[in-house]
């Protein structure tokens, strides 16, 4: 493969620091009570777990997409309009990998990692999963190397598209053009995904563009100012716990209860057998009936 690419989320990591110090203060001087040190410590900690593991779990992408590649239908060559079909084909795969993740429990266990802090900040962007890329969110992308994009280019667009939301994260920014609200991913939008209010939860799944949610019935407009978190919050700054919490827990379901262990593994996370406990669509149905 003719494609060399630097690491652009390592190279990246003295700037994330950088901006979130910058964050920290500019919030103080606002009197914005967006941060909490130990809350802020977890997630920088799970965001440099993060890049320790994706030192494993990048080689085993790089291998899935490379297998693909060699059965691939095309052959697209390093143009500028192999780069804008890509990032397109890139957001789409990451805008249904992220709907999914939320709707599917065993892709939920990985992606709840994100969700699981009740503050709203860069520091926030930086908590990400560990075991996302081993238990197989790739697989949403594998269409990729098959139409013959190059796997070193897949990559360093899943890189961009990371860094991209580093920004979103933020409560110093009300809204931007409006044009730009129309189209791209923003804060004002993020924090609607980030919510752990029934009207919100399960919207905005955009990684760069906001238009696949405008397109597929998943945009929510920022009302109310979103309350932060989990539905059921974990009350935990330990990074092992976070980043473990929710297979534990399927683990346990899955024990307990055999007989509903496709639902409890691949149903919506919240499903539960005997009603204890609730879905994003049943607490969404008992606001509107409370209305």
């Amino acid at each position: 493969m003719d494609f060399e690419f630097p690491n652009l989320i390592n190279q990246a990591i003295p700037f994330f620091v950088a901006f979130v110090l910058l964050e920290v203060v500019l919030t103080a001087w606002r009197r914005i009570p967006t941060y909490q040190a130990k809350d802020a410590l977890s997630s920088i900690a799970m965001g440099l777990g993060n890049v320790a593991v994706g030192l494993l779990s990048k080689g085993l992408i790089l291998g899935a997409y490379v297998i693909v590649y060699q059965y691939r239908f095309f052959t697209l060559e390093n143009t500028w309009y192999m780069w804008l079909l890509l990032f397109l084909g890139d957001d789409l795969s990451y805008y249904w990998y992220h709907r999914s993740a939320h709707n599917i429990r065993y892709f939920w266990a990985s992606h709840v990692v994100h969700h699981s802090s009740q503050n709203y900040n860069l520091a926030t962007a930086l908590r990400q999963t560990w075991t996302g890329g081993i238990t197989g969110s790739f697989i949403f992308y594998l269409w990729l190397p098959l139409l013959g994009f190059n796997p070193l280019a897949i990559l360093f667009m899943h890189s961009i598209s990371l860094l991209y939301q580093f920004w979103i994260h933020t409560e110093l920014i009300d809204r931007m053009p409006a044009w730009f609200e129309f189209i791209f991913n923003t804060p004002s939008h993020h924090r609607v995904h980030h919510s752990s209010d029934a009207k919100y939860l399960d919207r905005n799944h955009a990684g760069i563009l906001i238009i696949w949610d405008r397109m597929f019935g998943t945009f929510q407009q920022e009302e109310e100012h979103p309350n932060y978190g989990l539905t059921a919050n974990i009350k935990s700054f330990n990074p092992l716990y976070i980043a473990t919490h929710e297979w534990i827990a399927i683990f346990k379901d899955l024990r307990r209860h055999p007989k509903y262990f496709w639902s409890y593994l691949f149903g919506p996370p919240g499903w539960s057998h005997d009603g204890s406990r609730k879905t994003s669509e049943q607490l969404r149905a008992e606001m509107q009936k409370s209305e």
